[in-house]
């Protein structure tokens, strides 16, 4: 045999190794779209879920029409839903508690020996870049995709504040429509500058991490600027949130900036297709927690605050599928780095979806993906006295959701500051700013309604599920209770049922090297991840 001949068949045989894996010979593009406080909500979830929830209501067209291209993923988690503890599980591609000082919100600190997808990617020849949010707050800003060396906003940043400039800049305008154009023009031209800027043939990977969907919103825009009727939310709240028209209106304009983000994700998906770069890009969308300053979400273990939208569409993917496989977000770490076809670091605990990407079954694909993990220590540091921590780690199945709440003697969303005092926060005050009581939960009216209106029978038991101590280990029936509701792990029936739960948690727990198990975990509960300080003034 000739060495030319040699020569083919080895290229023949490495390319056929490349297909059978579900990918291209040419490494694809990345887009990966990930908006700030995104939860689990999008039109097309309703067709998964059933009829009967907010999803009847939630308007995300691009969205939909890229999952059903791809891969819909009906029961996708994050590892934490904590803005900063979650984006350092995703960028390592581990648990948020193997990061270090990327385990919390405020005080965060990068590890720079941890290595990140992005890096990873540029090292291997990839063109990388993003545009607003990647890695905060923390220190260094946006740490794993090298600061903001590859930052593209040539345009701005003003759509990060999506309902606040159309309302204004609407107002002065006339027209609704033209504000909205012009951010919509910001998103177009940072991606066309980001695109500009690469070599000719490179692959790209370039994060749009918008946080427009992140509080505050202007009271009353998810009707005003995209005709979500709060009155069209009644009937179908989830059984945590009162069904009244403070709340329905605060969840009517949440969905209007997911509105926002969906147009965005239009536009970027319109100028792959004008580059030619459509059919040989990789797109995932995502969010990375549930929504702010509402009950059971953010800061939360409960499936609002955890479970999220996503879907991955592309070269490799065989779509068409909804897919129910428990997947968490860290996993898009070595998904990525397949797909660029890099080597996967040692270290990065989580697993590639390729496997299920290029299958095509629907439903249950990957029998080894029946549970998702998720955890959380400190978001604010001054929502407890002495900057301590509300641990929680917590496994959730296809029938059974179990948390343990290790420190059960703490309040779980912060301390009740000021309240049945004299100095108890307005309604206003507790609309707009997070630390007067409570800080754990983000402000909103959502929030600030239920605290206000807490002595009102009606009202009580929703403010005394969401903010009251719990016990130091819950367990949810799902069948039963869909909206984890009902705490039955003191009831006898369930016994053995919780005894494996938490013996399968715990043993991930030890393999996975979680401080949370050492010394009554020493490591989250003295500086500098907790410390101690003042009470809110």
């Amino acid at each position: 045999m000739t060495l030319m001949r040699m020569m083919n068949r080895i290229c023949s045989l490495f390319c056929l190794v490349i297909f059978g894996l579900g990918l291209t010979a040419k490494e694809p593009n990345i887009l990966f779209a990930f908006a700030d406080d995104w939860g689990r909500q999008a039109g097309i979830y309703a067709k998964v879920d059933g009829a009967g929830t907010i999803n009847d209501v939630t308007r995300t067209p691009n969205f939909d029409r890229l999952a059903q291209r791809g891969v819909l993923f009906a029961n996708a988690s994050v590892n934490a839903p904590s803005c900063t503890p979650c984006r350092s599980s995703i960028l390592s591609g581990r648990n948020f508690w193997e990061t270090g000082r990327g385990a919390i919100l405020q005080g965060a600190v990068w590890d720079e020996t941890i290595p990140t997808w992005p890096l990873l990617l540029r090292d291997s020849g990839y063109h990388i870049g993003k545009s607003y949010k990647v890695w905060s707050p923390g220190t260094p800003r946006d740490a794993g995709f090298d600061g903001q060396k590859h930052n593209y906003q040539p345009a701005g940043g003003k759509f990060n504040g999506f309902s606040q400039y159309v309302m204004g800049r609407g107002a002065r305008l006339g027209s609704m429509a033209k504000a909205k154009e012009e951010l919509y023009r910001e998103v177009r031209e940072n991606f066309r500058g980001f695109l500009k800027d690469r070599k000719a043939g490179q692959p790209f990977a370039y994060w749009f991490g918008p946080t427009n969907v992140h509080r505050k919103w202007i009271k009353g825009s998810g009707k005003k600027l995209w005709r979500i009727d709060p009155d069209d939310l009644k009937g179908k709240m989830p059984s945590f949130l009162p069904d009244v028209h403070a709340v329905r209106e605060d969840l009517a304009d949440y969905l209007g900036e997911i509105a926002a983000f969906d147009a965005a994700l239009g536009i970027l998906i319109e100028e792959l297709k004008k580059a030619g770069e459509y059919d040989n890009t990789l797109i995932v969308v995502s969010g990375d927690h549930g929504p702010p300053g509402f009950p059971h979400g953010k800061c939360n273990l409960y499936d609002f605050g955890t479970r999220v939208c996503l879907t991955i569409a592309g070269p490799g993917v065989k779509g068409g599928r909804i897919v129910n496989d428990f997947v968490c977000l860290p996993d898009l770490a070595p998904t990525f780095l397949e797909a660029g076809q890099t080597k996967v670091p040692a270290g990065m605990s989580a697993r590639s979806l390729w496997n299920v990407l290029k299958s095509d079954q629907q439903g249950w694909v990957d029998p080894k993906r029946d549970a998702n993990f998720t955890g959380r220590e400190r978001h604010v540091q001054k929502a407890r006295a002495g900057q301590t921590p509300y641990p929680q780690r917590a496994i959730r199945t296809k029938h059974f959701q179990f948390i343990i709440n290790f420190r059960s003697d703490r309040w779980p969303l912060g301390d009740p500051y000021h309240l049945g005092t004299d100095k108890e926060p307005t309604l206003q005050k507790m609309e707009q700013n997070t630390f007067v009581t409570l800080p754990d939960e983000d402000a909103g009216p959502t929030k600030a309604w239920i605290v206000a209106n807490r002595a009102d029978p009606k009202v009580k038991p929703y403010f005394e599920h969401a903010y009251n101590k719990r016990p130091a280990e819950e367990l949810f029936d799902l069948r039963k209770d869909p909206h984890q509701m009902k705490n039955v792990a003191t009831d006898p029936a369930y016994a053995k049922e919780k005894a494996g739960l938490r013996a399968r948690l715990l043993a991930y727990l030890k393999a996975t090297n979680d401080p949370r198990l050492i010394e009554n975990g020493k490591f989250f509960e003295n500086p500098p991840l907790s410390g101690t300080a003042q009470d809110p003034k």
